[in-house]
This record gives C-alpha cells, structure tokens and sequence, in this order.
C-alpha cells in the first residue's frame, strides 16, 4: 500500500461526517493505493459509530480504537503504528489544511523529505482564515521557545497536516513519550536528533472553530514538555532509535502525477 490518512478523533461528531466525504472522495478521484484510519480517542459521542457506518460502504477506511481519551499525540501515533502505507499521512479532524493539499507533502517526500510538514506561516497570504490575535501571539511565543529549548528552526510545528516515510515514522513513533498537543515539537526533535530530512511545506490553511486548547493552560503545559523533552534526550531516554535511523533508506515515493494549481 502506497499511502495511508490518519485522522485522530475526540468528540467529532458534529464534522467527522463531511470531512470523510471529503476525504474518501479526494483519495478515490485521485486513484490512490491508500487507506484512510479514523482513531477515535475515546470519544462520549457518535465519532465511532460515524465511521462505522462509512467504513461499512467503503473498505479502504477503518477505525482504530484508543484505550480511552489518551489525547492527540497518543491517537496520531496509535494511527501511525497501525498503518499499513509506505507513506504516512496525519490530518486534523477539521480538514483546516484541505485534503486537496496533500500532494504538496507527497511532492516534497518524493524529492527526498523523509518528513514533509504542512506550514501556516511559510507562506502566510495562504492562510484562508485566521486565528484571533491573542492565539497568534501564543502561536509565536510558542515558536521561539521551541528554537530556544529544543532548537527547532521551523516557522510553524503546531500544523496538524505532516508527512512521514514509513521507516521514519517507525523509528521515531515508538519512541515518542509526548501523548497531548505538545507532541509535535517532540517529534520534530526526534526527527532532527536521527538525522532524518524534515521539508517544511507551505499550505493553504484556515481556522476553524471548536479547537480544544487553552492558551494559558495548555501553553504551560506545553513549555513544561519542552523542557521533558530536553531531559529525556540528555537522560538517554530516546537512544533506542539510533540504530533504526542508521538503516539505509529505500526509495519509497513515486513520482506524482501534475496537480492542477490550487485556487487561491
């Protein structure tokens, strides 16, 4: 199998719905070898029963059951490890990079990314609609800690649309300790600490309602897993993967067809 969407789920019952329309649909106009993996992370509403019922119509979308509300990092890794694609794929439950951008990500593994990571502020006129102000400054208050502590030179490591080649996503998956929304910086670290190419991508993004973060709370949360993150890799914590990282790669990526230029 080519490529697998991994789409982690928490109580999406009011948009899951349309964004697997979306989705399915993309994957079958484009003829793609894929899967689609909704991982419901324990989710109190309809989230699983939904994709029961399109999984039911359409066999290359299954469902991944968390053991309870484990949280978004936790349900992207779950997903990833179930994979079965040779490239990996992790979107947002509210498409808020649209689907019709993934062949940005493909491209850029194609030409040799082990991990292409979709970027709001790359190309920021891309953004379709924007956060409030208060939430872009703890986006960019967030950034610069990132380069501070973990020395992440990325303009944006919070977008939940990235890429992974199969043989990155397993060596740096097994490995990840961050279960909540600081799990991005973490993986990004890994990435860099095993010498893998990270591409950063510029997509169209806009911003949808009902985000599930607090600024100040989870902004202090967060910080304090920058700083585990720092531990772990001076305590020895993260060495497990270095010998999978030194595995030579094989070629994974076909060329993509040409895309029609997306509307602006």
């Amino acid at each position: 199998m080519t490529y697998s969407i991994v789409i982690p789920a928490y109580n999406e019952g009011e948009r899951l719905a349309p964004t697997l329309e979306k989705v399915l649909a993309y994957v079958s106009h484009q003829g793609w070898d894929a899967e689609v993996i909704v991982v419901n992370d324990g989710s109190r509403d309809n989230t699983a029963d939904i994709v029961r019922e399109f999984a039911a119509k359409h066999s290359l979308l299954r469902l991944v059951e968390n053991p309870g509300n484990r949280g978004k990092g936790y349900a992207v890794r779950n997903g990833m490890l179930n994979a079965r694609g040779e490239i990996i794929v992790f979107s947002d439950a509210d498409l808020s990079s649209p689907i019709e951008e993934m062949p940005k990500l493909l491209e850029s593994v194609a030409a040799g990314a082990d991990i292409a990571i979709g970027s709001r502020w790359l190309r920021s006129e891309l953004q379709i609609h924007r956060q409030s102000l208060h939430r872009q400054l703890f986006g960019r208050v967030f950034n610069g800690l990132n380069r501070i502590i973990l020395g992440l030179r990325f303009k944006d490591t919070q977008c939940g649309f990235k890429a992974f080649t199969r043989r990155a996503a397993q060596t740096i998956l097994p490995l990840q300790r961050i279960e909540r929304w600081g799990f991005d910086p973490e993986i990004l670290f890994l990435a860099r600490k095993f010498g893998f190419r990270v591409d950063e991508v510029a997509v169209r993004w806009g911003h949808v309602g009902g985000t599930r973060i607090n600024p100040l709370m989870d902004g202090a949360r967060m910080f304090q897993e920058m700083v585990r993150i720092r531990w772990n890799d001076l305590t020895g914590k993260y060495n497990n993967g270095s010998a999978v990282a030194m595995q030579p790669a094989k070629s994974l990526a076909k060329p993509l067809p040409e895309q029609p230029a997306p509307r602006a």
